[in-house]
């Protein structure tokens, strides 16, 4: 049976510290401070474990169920028109929670079938999860399946409705229990923080985080198990399964065992999004997604632009990345797509990461092209991307010389394209690259327009971190005037931003200061022990982030 150790929390701290908290979300200041502290946080974290261990699962319900968890739901793009809502966590019970998830992982790792591609968790490196199970590993898997060879088979695709949504809690809960000791409080304690994030509900997972993905892999691997002992032929990515059958009638008795199987977790398929197929016509639609007719399209798509620096020969390797990338004629491929009614948002987003594997007027062209009005709202399915892509190019002296014109681009999107600021993803998005260059613009749009107008602490943030790094005295004097009115999550930004308007910065430390250990408590310090608000103070201090 499974053990929560320290060192779940150092690899949680250290994970959130290299890839940040959720990944539907920007990289946030706070992940800066995690990489920096991880092993103290994760020591505050083991210690309050620890504590709510030896008090038993009746202790720690209540414990957590005294304590306020900074939670903020935000709407983020999914597609062209859709959207999702992504969920921004305390930094401290990010860590927590997925250290806990960590250990979770770890034990259930070995209960899992090989047909299950998704988040297969690595109990060392870089990343939580095996980077060669991705999706598109998931479709190449279902075209080599033996049994998809048979002409007469059909195959059968569909995937969950709302999955993430209607996760009962009840069910991970017992899930979790079966993995610890009797006497564990792990299982309760996952359930009683899932309530407080989920607002009192008794369902659904916060999107974007990792905990939330090897929850959600936990539970689905009662359903996958079912299926094998079943004798159901199948492959899942996340929510989506393939079924390979060996007849029509077949197919459908996969999927009725399949529907049955998710109905006793609260799960059901997603009627407009299930199709049988026979196995032909099925690979000649895997081929398709995967492979483009044009040459270079289906390059670019099978690059991994993932840059690991911890590899062998990364020079090497970086060098290699560019030469290919720079013999693929990229603009022609983004003209091709400007033309058509509904883009290839993958494309986009693969030609969005290739920006700073150009040189300087390439990339430029590039910038233009793809943060013209005319297009951009053509691309929003891509947005995040498109805005990282531009965003690495602004902030790196080799492209200095096109500085002003990006600038210029940004400016433009907020005169012309201010409607595809409104999801909250893609207004944190923009507010990170707009921090580089202050402009009359960018200013009244940031104060007046943002930071007046939310309700949003991470928004909030967000603006704090423009009037920062612009040194923009008046702003942070107006905000600082506020202080006692702010979200503590706002207040830690300010204190930081603080730092960039000596004395009046300092004087300002000075007669807040006595306020923070109750402005700041999470709920459970005590007199003597480490504290999250006392690192992130002597963080902050020692850092002076310029």
């Amino acid at each position: 049976m499974q053990v929560v150790r320290l060192e779940h929390f150092v690899r949680a701290a250290e994970d959130i510290g290299s890839h940040g908290d959720n990944d539907m979300l920007p990289f946030d200041i706070d992940n800066r401070f995690i990489s920096d502290k991880s092993e103290q946080l994760a020591k505050v974290a083991y210690q309050f474990f620890s504590g709510l261990e030896r008090g038993g699962k009746s202790n720690a319900s209540d414990k957590i169920n005294s304590i306020n968890v900074f939670t903020e739901r935000l709407l983020s793009p999914a597609g062209a028109s859709g959207f999702r809502i992504s969920t921004k966590i305390h930094p401290f019970w990010n860590i927590y929670l997925n250290g806990l998830a960590i250990a979770i992982a770890e034990e259930n790792e070995g209960n899992r079938s090989r047909f299950a591609h998704s988040y297969r968790f690595v109990s060392v490196g870089d990343s939580l999860f095996d980077r060669d199970q991705s999706w598109r590993a998931y479709k190449e898997a279902t075209i080599n399946n033996p049994k998809i060879k048979d002409s007469n088979s059909y195959v059968v695709q569909t995937d969950i409705s709302s999955f993430y949504e209607h996760i009962y809690h009840h069910r991970v809960e017992n899930c979790i229990a079966d993995l610890f000791e009797k006497d564990s409080t792990v299982a309760t304690q996952v359930d009683r923080l899932l309530s407080k994030i989920s607002s009192g509900r008794s369902f659904g997972l916060p999107v974007g985080g990792q905990c939330s993905r090897i929850l959600a892999e936990l539970l689905m691997t009662s359903i996958d198990q079912l299926l094998t002992q079943s004798g159901v032929v199948w492959h899942r990515y996340v929510d989506d399964y393939t079924l390979i059958a060996s007849s029509q009638a077949e197919a459908y008795k996969f999927l009725s065992i399949l529907s049955n199987a998710l109905a006793d977790y609260g799960l059901s398929l997603n009627r407009t999004k299930t199709t049988i197929l026979k196995s032909q016509h099925y690979e000649n639609f895997v081929h398709a997604q995967l492979f483009s007719e044009d040459g270079s399209a289906s390059k670019l798509k099978e690059i991994d632009l993932h840059f690991d620096p911890y590899s062998d020969n990364p020079d090497e390797d970086y060098e290699e990345l560019v030469d290919t990338v720079q013999k693929l004629d990229v603009q022609h491929l983004l003209g091709l797509e400007i033309h058509k009614s509904q883009p290839d948002a993958f494309l986009i987003a693969q030609i969005s990461r290739t920006l700073k594997l150009h040189d300087t007027s390439v990339a430029l062209n590039l910038c233009r092209v793809l943060l013209s009005p005319s297009n951009l709202h053509s691309f929003r399915g891509s947005w995040s991307t498109i805005i990282r892509g531009v965003g690495s190019l602004r902030s790196d002296d080799e492209y200095k010389g096109i500085f002003h014109e990006i600038d210029e681009l940004i400016d433009n999107v907020i005169l012309t394209s201010k409607h595809l600021l409104l999801p909250e993803a893609n207004c944190l998005h923009f507010l990170r690259i707009l921090r580089h260059q202050k402009t009359d613009i960018r200013s009244r749009y940031v104060y007046q327009e943002v930071f007046d107008n939310t309700n949003s602490s991470t928004i909030k943030r967000a603006c704090i971190d423009c009037f920062r790094c612009w040194r923009d005295r008046p702003s942070f004097i107006q905000v600082r005037n506020s202080w006692h009115t702010l979200n503590p999550e706002v207040q830690r930004m300010l204190w930081l931003a603080s730092y960039q308007f000596d004395d009046e910065g300092r004087h300002f430390r000075n007669q807040v200061k006595k306020t923070i250990s109750n402005l700041w408590s999470l709920g459970f310090e005590k007199k003597g022990s480490q504290t999250f608000e006392n690192l992130y103070i002597d963080w902050v201090e020692k850092n002076a982030i310029s």
